[in-house]
Parts: structure tokens; C-alpha cells; sequence
């Protein structure tokens, strides 16, 4: 790939970056010339059947990141602990000189329930990663944006789920509205320091969050033992476009065009990569 440098000379916040989504945001915007402070949990939330990311993961991403010619710091952090998302963007901040842009991805999926059936642990951790977790993010990175007086740009991911809802996913669809709630109003409160905030919305990704067992078997429980292509069928059922989900690096794509300058005067837009899901 050539260096374009759509990002160049930038410093990117990223959380749940160790994997997934948030693992090509953070190799994307390299390539394109960032520098990436990076966050993910590292360990499991009680209330998660999937298996969350690992250390591992964590450093895979570092390994990507530099390959792909930028640099990073990394720490091991819940986002729902203000005190260590803070202290993890102040050292990358003294490492970088700087930040410019912000991309609260980290998110989990659990439980399974109706909305009136959701179990509180279900319901708590849930608002407290989903919701909670992405204010925190932006209220431990806005600070060192607005000292560098040179605006920025802030991504949070939402999902085609927060734009409609979907049975048996009521508290992640709660919290991923919030997050729109969220979006507009940090847009309309830093706008005057030319800071632009978006969300974006993806539908089903190919991620560890969406391809395993349990979602399998949420999408196809009349079979035994469900596999991606059972779920394909599903999937396609959930979009215009002939698809069953999208892949990370189509989100990754939309998140550099929100955070390079490309979209200067972009701002309090929610933005769906999402294969027409928002048309059906």
C-alpha cells in the first residue's frame, strides 16, 4: 500500500484496540502516518460468554501498528476506570507531545435476554463498557485536544443498533442510542474549538465479538451446530446489499475518513457501514 499520509503527524486514542475493530482502526490510521495510544481490557468480564482479548492480542496489535510504520503505547485498561484511562492517554500524550484524534471503540456483547428479562450484572456491565465507558474515553482525551488548540476529531462506534432496535439485545441497544446521545452533544459543546465528532454504526462484523459459538447459535438456533455460512443466510436477510456481514477494515476505512481532513467540516453525523441494514 502507499503512504498517502491522510493522518500524518497525528496522535489517535484508541480504545479496545487489542482486536477486532478497534485492531484496524489502530493499524489503519499507521498506515496513514498516526502515532496510536492504545487501550483494551485484557481480561474477562464476568457477565461476557465470549472470550474478551488477551495481553497477546494487545501486543499482536503493537506488532501491526509498527510494522505498518507508526508508533504506539499501549496499557492494559478497563474503560469503565476513569483514573487509568486518564493516566494511560496522559503518558502516551507525554510520549507523543500531542492528540488529535480520539476513537472510543471498545464495546462487549452479553446477555441474551428480552429487555424486560435482562439480568441486572447484564444490564450494569453492559451500560458501563457500552455507554459510560465511551464518555470516559472522550472526557480523559478532550483535555490534551483542547491544549493543543489545533481541533481534532473524535469517532465513537455505535451500531446499526443504535439507529433501530433488535429483540433480545435491548440493553445493547439502549446503551448504543446513548451513544448517538453522546455524539451530538460533544459535537455541538467542542465545536467552537473545531474539534468534529462522529459516530459510526456498523452492522454485523467479521470479529471475534460476532463470529462465535453463542452468536452463532442466536442467529441459527434451529441448527446443531451452526457455522458461519449458516449464519451467512441469516445475515443476508438483515441487508440490501447481498452480504452477511462486513469486515473490519471496511469500518476502519470510514473511521480514517471521519478522523482525517478530509472531513473538515463533517461533524454530529452517524455514519452507517452497514449494507443498507438501516434500509429493511
Amino acid at each position: 500500500m502507499t503512504m498517502t499520509g491522510r493522518v500524518e503527524g497525528k496522535v489517535a486514542f484508541i480504545t479496545g484496540a487489542a482486536r477486532g475493530q478497534g485492531r484496524a482502526h489502530a493499524v489503519r490510521l499507521a498506515q496513514e502516518g498516526a502515532d496510536i495510544i492504545a487501550v483494551d481490557i485484557c481480561r474477562q468480564i464476568d457477565t461476557v460468554r465470549i472470550p474478551l482479548s488477551t495481553s497477546e492480542d494487545l501486543a499482536e496489535t503493537a506488532d501491526l501498528v509498527k510494522n505498518a510504520g507508526g508508533r504506539i503505547h499501549t496499557a492494559e485498561v478497563d474503560v469503565r476506570d476513569f483514573d487509568a484511562l486518564k493516566s494511560a492517554v496522559d503518558a502516551g500524550v507525554e510520549e507523543f507531545g500531542k492528540l488529535d484524534i480520539i476513537v472510543a471503540n471498545a464495546g462487549i456483547g452479553n446477555g441474551g435476554q428480552l429487555l424486560h428479562e435482562t439480568g441486572e450484572p447484564d444490564w450494569d456491565d453492559m451500560i458501563g463498557v457500552n455507554l459510560s465507558g465511551v464518555w470516559k474515553t472522550v472526557k480523559a482525551g478532550v483535555p490534551h485536544i483542547l491544549a493543543g488548540g489545533n481541533g481534532g476529531s473524535i469517532v465513537l462506534t455505535s451500531s446499526v443498533g443504535g439507529l433501530k432496535a433488535y429483540p433480545h439485545t435491548g440493553h445493547y441497544v439502549a446503551a448504543k442510542h446513548g451513544v448517538v446521545g453522546l455524539m451530538r452533544t460533544f459535537a455541538v459543546e467542542l465545536g467552537a474549538h473545531n474539534i468534529r465528532v462522529n459516530s459510526v454504526h456498523p452492522t454485523n462484523v467479521n470479529t471475534p465479538l460476532f463470529m462465535n459459538e453463542p452468536t452463532m447459535k442466536l442467529f441459527r438456533p434451529d441448527l446443531e451446530n451452526p457455522g458461519p455460512e449458516d449464519m451467512k443466510v441469516v445475515g443476508q436477510l438483515m441487508h440490501t446489499l447481498p452480504i452477511g456481514w462486513v469486515e473490519p477494515e471496511d469500518v476502519a476505512n470510514a473511521v480514517l475518513f471521519l478522523a482525517s481532513d478530509e472531513a473538515r467540516f463533517v461533524t454530529g453525523v452517524t455514519l452507517p457501514v452497514d449494507g443498507g441494514s438501516c434500509l429493511k
